[in-house]
């Protein structure tokens, strides 16, 4: 079982501020940690997407700067999190470069640390479904809009440095078929064969 503990937090803003093509896979394997009101959970990430900013169509920032998604345009190295359907949150890096607001969407991940308190909110699923999809993951890790904005550097939300695994694989993302040419482009990235993965 991998720990928060077993890891170096990334520290550097510098890491982030490169393209969400580059960051997305550099994220699988890494650790998501957030230290909860009531208590810390701890994921191995296993499942990505990235969004490539205003030429993309499937990016939020495509739409140009709103309320809702400013801080794509802000500096990399900060969460930034949505709403999806009324119910279901989205939890993103942003990324760079510079001020190009890119992101990429935590789609899945391994729980290593705090089960317990993921079930408090995910219910009796099976483990390898805890926090497998975009709106559980955020679920598990007691992510919402109250953390969008979130500084990664500074806490209660961090990444780790983990293991970069052995076999990833590439695929279109998962719901963005209305956005034209980038629909089929393989921006999906996924540890091959992790029972965690978001199973789509």
């Amino acid at each position: 079982m991998i720990s928060a503990a077993a890891v170096a937090a990334i520290a550097d803003r510098a890491w982030f501020d490169r393209s969400a093509a580059d960051v997305a896979p550099d994220l699988l394997g890494a650790l998501l940690i957030h230290d909860a009101p009531a208590g810390q959970i701890v994921g191995r990430i296993v499942e990505v997407e990235a969004y490539l900013g205003p030429e993309d169509l499937a990016a939020h920032s495509s739409r140009g700067e709103t309320p809702r998604n400013s801080v794509m345009f802000g500096p990399p190295g900060h969460l930034y999190v949505y709403l999806v359907y009324g119910i279901h949150h989205c939890v993103n890096v942003v990324c760079g470069p510079d001020a190009k607001p890119e992101a990429v969407l935590l789609r899945a991940a391994e729980l290593t640390q705090g089960e317990e308190l993921a079930r408090s909110r995910r219910g009796d699923v099976p483990a390898s479904r805890l926090a497998a999809g975009p709106g559980n993951l955020a679920a598990a890790f007691d992510i919402d809009r109250r953390l969008n904005g979130a500084d990664l550097l500074g806490g209660p939300v961090r990444l780790g440095l983990g293991t970069r695994p052995d076999a990833i694989e590439r695929t279109a993302r998962v719901g963005v078929d209305y956005a034209a040419d980038w629909t089929d482009r393989p921006l999906r990235f996924l540890i091959r064969d992790d029972p965690h993965r978001s199973g789509r």
